[in-house]
């Protein structure tokens, strides 16, 4: 008994004292990235490093689409179809805000830019936020079962005959990732800004993806340490991945956040271009 209380001292007093984000590594459960990321939104200063979003201008040249999802209620996406005829697709993961007008607009450019059909996967079935505590509240209350059962009827609605590569920023950064190794050999590539990474060796040997991670260095919550220890993580794994490092902070690739910049917003995106048409 004494030894067991002893063995918990230690556990509790490692969560205490390390890294804020090493702690959170640390202190949950192998392939929990999805909740270790959600408890950022009880971080005041993550919240502050969020402010309103801003209304963006675009084209919003999509559609709305449903499509059925296993165990619950009808899932949602915003769908844009490129002029010229392809299979090709790139499933956007929206940010702790939802799919709000500056992911549709995102869904518009990618299209236009990469010459594929681009489809912004709603994991909030509806819910918008307009303010970090909504914001907040929205991404601890999403059942991480619920989304991959979302993500799984995306991918039925497209169906067999298509390729796919996954994006998300922050929140969705994490699901990107989620995405592509839920969805095994259909994704070719994935690209996380400033996402949670998966952490569990075993369900990273699973993955087909090529991966290129966006990384702020001045990201306090997807710290220096945290992207170090996913780069050793995918080594071990046997997985090929890129790491693009900006002089920036979280959320800085947004043009909706105030603290948008554009310098190195324009840099990540050329990058994330030039590795999805290489493996397009």
């Amino acid at each position: 008994m004494k030894n067991s209380i002893f063995i918990l001292v230690l556990f509790l007093s490692a969560c205490q004292y390390a890294d804020p984000v090493s702690d959170l590594a640390m202190c949950h459960s192998s392939g929990d990235a999805v909740a270790a990321f959600s408890m950022f939104a009880s971080d005041k200063n993550f919240q502050l490093a969020h402010p309103s979003p801003t209304p963006v201008e675009g084209t919003f040249d999509g559609k709305m689409i449903e499509f059925p999802v296993d165990g619950g209620a009808i899932g949602k996406g915003y769908l844009v179809e490129n002029a010229k005829k392809t299979n090709k697709y790139l499933l956007l993961f929206h940010e702790w805000w939802g799919l709000n007008g500056n992911i549709k607009n995102e869904a518009s450019l990618w299209s236009k830019e990469l010459g594929v059909n681009v489809l912004a996967i709603d994991l909030y079935d509806g819910k918008i936020a307009t303010n970090a505590e909504d914001a907040g509240k929205m991404m601890q209350a999403n059942s991480a079962t619920r989304s991959k059962n979302i993500i799984l009827g995306a991918s039925n609605y497209l169906g067999d005959n298509v390729t796919l590569a996954t994006m998300g920023w922050c929140f969705g950064g994490g699901w990107a990732f989620q995405a592509a190794l839920l969805l095994h050999d259909k994704t070719k590539a994935c690209i996380m800004y400033y996402g949670m990474p998966e952490k569990d060796v075993e369900k990273l040997k699973s993955l087909e993806a090529d991966v290129l991670m966006i990384h702020a260095s001045q990201d306090q919550w997807i710290t220096n340490n945290v992207v170090a220890a996913f780069e050793a993580n995918m080594k071990l794994a046997g997985k090929k991945l890129t790491v693009n490092r900006y002089d920036a902070d979280h959320a800085f690739a947004n043009p909706s956040n105030p603290h948008y910049n554009e310098a190195n917003a324009k840099a990540a995106r050329a990058a994330a271009k030039a590795f999805l048409k290489k493996r397009s």
